[in-house]
């Protein structure tokens, strides 16, 4: 492993989670000669609205406390679940009430991890928190002297995580470290077996971090109320019609639909339920095609659907982020009013990289598209890249 920090008197903790990646992370700094300790982190005891209905957590602390037993490294427990209510779920029910779908991953890196576990590690007595991210991590030295730190994405196209760490900062980024970035999953997994590790065949977790899978809509009724809606079909012919938009504000905005424009084809029980480009959940028949979801108007209760994948309601050219949802990873690279830049981008985990401009204005900071763009989410991270796989900067899309 290249070393991660020169000093090897520093203490690292490592954020054990009972999975097989943070556990090789363990690994390979244990064998690396680092000093450090195992972290485990508890965010949440409810098991409403759970698939399984049963504490996950309990299993992985166990498994986490053999992991640290094998490779005999001191182990410690915190409970953090009220402030992954207040900072993680709170924040999901308030989006969903607004119309707009969070990503609650970003947010526990962001407000969890790497700021509330982080600060627990810190009084513990470590100097670096490491975890089981596949993502890279690397720094220089500016003009001024300065240390500047780079996230990159991990080297397996397949697991890279950098998406979910678009929120971070230099501060934050100055006492992480990933090293399992440079592996893929599979030398992952070999290296579990071969150091037989009681993880090794750990399946990874799916469904929300530390919640897990969940059913949605019985999830957010702990504190959304069902409210009955209309599920109004709008056909492809309407598109025809529609006048040429020009602006960046106008391609960035999702099309306003009325009733009048559609047919009433059901009825839903919450806008709030469901999510731009959803298919599953309506359980409407008589069509050849699936309906997607294609816009919701949280005013009037109202989701609007297009039949098929291809319907052009779910495309768009561009999106728009409001200043203060603009994160730059690297402030030296902040755009300036007037200012352009040309990078990849991703509006969703695991989407392949699309090649687009953003674009800094007064009002906001809008991403042009060179190709329009399927499912553009109100409330999901758009994360931009520069060419040599380095994440630059984050932000919540508006519209």
């Amino acid at each position: 492993m290249t070393p991660l920090i020169a000093d090897k008197s520093h203490k690292i903790a490592v954020g054990l989670s009972g999975g097989v990646d943070s556990s090789v992370a363990a690994l390979l700094l244990k064998r690396a000669g680092y000093d450090l300790f195992a972290l485990f982190m508890q965010n949440w005891h409810d098991t409403r609205g759970t698939l399984h209905g049963d504490c996950e957590w309990e299993e992985d602390r166990f498994v986490a406390e053999m992991v640290a037993k094998k490779l005999e490294i001191p182990f410690h427990f915190v409970d953090l679940s009220d402030i992954y209510r207040e900072r993680v779920v709170d924040y999901m029910f308030s989006e969903y009430e607004k119309g707009r779908t969070p990503n609650p991953d970003v947010l526990c890196n962001r407000e969890v991890k790497f700021d509330a576990f982080l600060k627990t590690a810190l009084n513990l007595g470590a100097d670096f928190v490491a975890t089981g991210h596949y993502c890279r991590k690397d720094e220089f030295r500016d003009d001024s002297g300065n240390t500047i730190y780079r996230i990159l994405a991990g080297r397996d196209p397949g697991k890279d995580q950098s998406y979910f760490l678009c929120q971070l900062n230099q501060k934050q980024l100055s006492r992480t470290l990933f090293p399992i970035g440079d592996l893929l999953k599979r030398e992952v997994r070999e290296l579990a077996r071969e150091a037989q590790l009681p993880s090794a065949e750990k399946k990874d977790s799916q469904g929300i971090c530390f919640v897990g899978k969940v059913d949605l809509p019985l999830f957010l009724q702990q504190k959304l109320e069902p409210k009955e809606g209309d599920v109004v079909e709008i056909f492809r012919e309407h598109y025809n019609s529609l006048p040429e938009l020009k602006s960046l504000e106008e391609i960035s905005r999702p099309l306003c639909y009325i009733p009048s424009q559609g047919k009433v084809i059901g009825c839903h029980q919450g806008a709030h339920y469901y999510t731009v480009g959803q298919r599953k959940g309506l359980n409407i028949g008589g069509h050849k095609e699936p309906l997607f979801i294609i816009s919701i108007d949280i005013n009037t209760n109202t989701i609007y659907v297009g039949e098929g994948q291809s319907h052009p309601g779910l495309y768009r050219r561009a999106l728009k982020i409001l200043p203060a949802e603009v994160h730059w990873i690297r402030p030296d690279l902040t755009l300036k009013s007037g200012d352009e830049l040309e990078c990849n981008i991703r509006i969703r985990y695991r989407q392949p990289l699309q090649k687009g401009r953003l674009i800094s204005r007064q009002d906001a900071l809008y991403i042009l598209f060179d190709e329009p763009q399927r499912g553009i989410t109100p409330g999901q991270f758009a994360v931009w890249y520069a060419p040599d796989g380095e994440m630059l900067g984050s932000g919540v899309i508006d519209s």
